[in-house]
């Protein structure tokens, strides 16, 4: 008895190292969509849908942090996803892609907010246009031919007050003209005759104190304000570059309508 019991259960074995070496060789059969492939469906799905202007995709895969998906576009392009498509890393921005937020730049524009009320408008050349309740301020340099091109917007606004602050970061031919329309008389009148109509300004004569456009730079190196033109709103809020009138006249209403800082 002891022996057949022993035989039963070799035999056992080997059948079942025989069942399972054959099902390890046997074709695999049709299986559900894993969760790796559930997640690459519903991530796709949502770019697809949200985001219409994003070539094609050419493949989604894990990245090495969990919940974190590579996404290959356009060939050699990369950006990241969360597990749903909800959120994606890209250019080193995060951004909500239900709503097209820059979360990142969201952020960023919040800890570099400066208390309106605090800019050095002793240096700054001011414009009032109608009543001039609403208030901006625009940081330029007097070579930049984005600001050029904004200071025509800037001109059409009603009821704004603009401070325009000289920031000279194009070069020495920068420098030269921001002293001489600081300078000058009635620097206001003269900044727009030369960034409207190309109106070169007087040289300067004789002794003048420039101190304000050294303040200037002083102040933007401290805020990081690297670009021109550069606006800042009554409310905080920050922009770079020339951005369309019709987001100007916006901020400015959002700026009127939010409680004094």
């Amino acid at each position: 008895m002891r022996s057949a019991s022993r035989l039963s259960a070799a035999a056992c074995l080997t059948l079942g190292l025989a069942l399972a070496a054959l099902l390890a060789g046997a074709p695999a059969r049709a299986q559900a969509p894993g969760p790796v492939q559930t997640q690459e469906t519903a991530i796709r799905k949502a770019l697809v849908a949200r985001l219409p202007q994003l070539p094609k995709i050419d493949e989604i895969t894990r990245s090495p942090i969990p919940g974190l998906y590579e996404v290959r576009y356009g060939g050699t392009n990369f950006l990241y996803s969360d597990d749903t498509g909800d959120f994606i890393v890209v250019n080193g921005s995060m951004v909500d892609t239900k709503t097209r937020t820059d979360l990142t730049d969201a952020k960023l524009q919040k800890l570099l907010a400066i208390h309106f009320d605090q800019l050095p408008f002793k240096d700054a050349m001011t414009f009032r246009q109608g009543a001039g309740t609403r208030r901006m301020a625009v940081f330029v340099d007097p070579n930049c031919t984005y600001c050029k091109h904004f200071e025509r917007e800037l001109a059409t606004l009603k009821d704004v007050t603009i401070y325009a602050f000289m920031i000279p970061i194009l070069g020495p031919d920068s420098v030269t003209k921001a002293h001489d329309i600081w300078c000058a008389k009635d620097p206001a009148q003269v900044w727009r005759s030369w960034m409207l109509d190309g109106v070169p300004p007087p040289r300067v004569s004789g002794r003048c104190d420039t101190a304000a456009i050294d303040r200037n730079l002083e102040f933007a190196q401290r805020q990081r304000i690297d670009g021109t033109p550069s606006l800042f709103f009554a409310d905080g809020a920050r922009r770079p570059g020339a951005i369309p009138r019709e987001e100007v006249e916006r901020l400015l209403a959002a700026a009127a309508a939010a409680p004094r800082r």
